[in-house]
């Protein structure tokens, strides 16, 4: 059986993150978005077409054309025409039962194995931000309609797992209202003419909408970490909970860590620094001394300076804090933290939330930042 990963777009919602590198390469738990996926479909698939687009090279340079027993095919979608687009690109490789999902959310080999019992399928979740989704209506889990961004908060949300085979090919799609090719014209085809059943999420689905989503996913793998302790801790080091320390890693005295945390190899942590939960550094990176990092991801080749505060913010790689540098991660009044997407302001849904700091930047001496602030990759302060 062949998959197809959608993996083209170039996602401007995630913007600073994704000016620097294709969102499918976002890390969580030191680990790709796309590798995810990846080993969720080993076991299941022989081949994964990957639909590439924006910065596609650095995708091929970074999985080459196999990953573990399963062959990697590219196939580059020339004019970003929507996601229909990009399946009819790859018509020519598909024939039987094919599997569909979105690159850039996370997914679950339990679910994806109980979509593929059927000829043709949906995965949903009963959500409660439904309006964020496109909604899932069904009966006796036999899909009746989907209903792009209703306007409500409960119900199914579609969340970009399908069941396809050549047949939907026998329909031509015609462009939205939004002036694309959508995969929804596809589902919606094979409502009117074939049995398209639903299956619901089990175990997980992990939508990656925007920057902060990535903290909260990151949570969420840090809760399954298997520990493995490969690194170096001096005496006077304290570590609670499940801590994962990565080989040519140098824990120093008076460093306090509460896991879960997840630490890459060949950093230097501490002296004197307090690291919290739900915190994963990347590799060859330093947090100093007198450093307080809580329920951050921090990418490779970071160096957090001494006497500094992050908490609840997404780091890149590259990124150098000057001394005495503080993320303010809480508003005063206590409402929830928005930031800008676009040309709009977008609440988080997090009460805590801090910044997002894109690859390569360079914040100087006593930088304050306030909460939901974005730095754009290179800039400095």
């Amino acid at each position: 059986m062949k998959a197809v990963i959608l993996v083209a777009g170039k996602s401007t919602r995630t913007h600073p993150l994704t000016l620097s590198k294709p969102k499918p390469l976002l890390k969580i738990a030191n680990t790709t978005l796309l590798e995810y996926n990846l080993n969720q479909l080993d076991g299941l698939v022989e081949e994964v077409i990957l639909v590439v687009g924006y910065k596609k090279e650095m995708i091929k340079d970074m999985f080459g054309d196999s990953f573990k027993k399963i062959k990697i095919t590219y196939v580059e979608q020339i004019e970003q025409n929507g996601t229909g687009g990009a399946l009819l690109s790859v018509k020519n490789y598909l024939k039987e039962k094919f599997l569909v999902m979105n690159g850039d959310d996370l997914f679950s080999k339990k679910d994806i194995k109980r979509c593929l019992k059927h000829n043709f399928c949906i995965l949903g979740k009963e959500v409660a931000d439904l309006y964020r989704f496109g909604e899932v209506v069904a009966n006796d889990d036999v899909v009746q309609k989907i209903i792009e961004k209703p306007n409500k908060d409960l119900g199914i949300a579609n969340t970009g797992i399908y069941v396809f085979d050549e047949r939907i090919f026998e329909h031509e799609l015609k462009i939205s209202v939004r002036g694309e090719l959508e995969i929804i014209d596809y589902v919606n085809y094979l409502i009117e003419n074939y049995k398209v059943n639903l299956e619901t999420v089990e175990d997980y689905w992990l939508p990656i909408t925007y920057p902060w989503n990535l903290l909260d996913a990151n949570t969420f793998m840090l809760n399954k970490l298997k520990l493995n302790n490969e690194g170096i801790i001096e005496k006077g080091a304290t570590l609670k909970g499940a801590i994962s320390i990565g080989k040519g890693t140098l824990i120093k005295s008076g460093a306090y860590i509460e896991g879960p945390v997840l630490i890459g190899e060949n950093c230097v942590i501490g002296p004197n620094c307090y690291i919290r939960s739900g915190t994963t550094i990347g590799n060859n990176s330093k947090i100093g001394n007198a450093v307080e990092v809580k329920n951050c991801i921090i990418g490779d080749n970071t160096s957090i300076g001494h006497l500094s505060y992050a908490g609840d913010s997404v780091i890149g790689n590259n990124v150098n804090f000057g001394a005495g540098t503080i993320i303010a991660n809480l508003r005063h009044n206590n409402n929830n933290v928005k930031s800008p997407v676009k040309d709009e302001l977008i609440d988080s849904g997090r009460r805590k939330l801090g910044a997002i700091i894109s690859d390569g930047v360079k914040l100087g001496i006593k930088t304050s930042i306030y909460p939901g602030r974005k730095i754009w990759p290179g800039k400095t302060t």
